[in-house]
């Protein structure tokens, strides 16, 4: 079996990453700060809105594509892909908005978690089947 929904959605996430990643450059040319955040709060912000990005969309991805692989069903798989990647989004929007929009923040962990835990769940069933 080969992965044919979990790139699209790998790839979307990896957008987002790059535009996240984008905001934390372009604030460092301004704040002129090279390494660390330089006690600048906006880059702080960038910066923990990229990292948490990069902390969460592996494992999200890594299950999604494991759960294609086993043979989930399409939509199911696409469900997962949709809630990683407007999990991502939305907690993205709502941290790095100033000032932080505390409930999409929320919303977007939740989302995520739910899906972290769906697709583990997901992937263990289908391991004893």
């Amino acid at each position: 079996m080969t992965l044919a929904i979990t790139p699209l959605y790998a790839g979307l996430i990896g957008v987002l990453f790059v535009v996240l990643s984008l905001r934390v450059s372009l604030r460092r040319i301004t704040a002129k700060v090279t390494s660390g955040d330089g006690d600048d709060k906006i880059l702080f912000k960038r910066i923990r809105v990229q990292a948490n990005c990069a902390e969460y969309a592996p494992m999200g991805i890594i299950l999604l594509a494991m759960a294609e692989l086993q043979g989930a069903p399409i939509w199911a798989v696409h469900l997962l892909g949709l809630m990683l990647l407007a999990g991502r989004v939305i907690h993205a929007v709502g941290y790095g908005s100033t000032p932080q929009v505390v409930p999409l923040r929320r919303t977007g962990m939740m989302i995520t978690y739910l899906m972290l835990l769906l697709a583990s769940l997901a992937n263990i069933g289908l391991a004893l089947i």
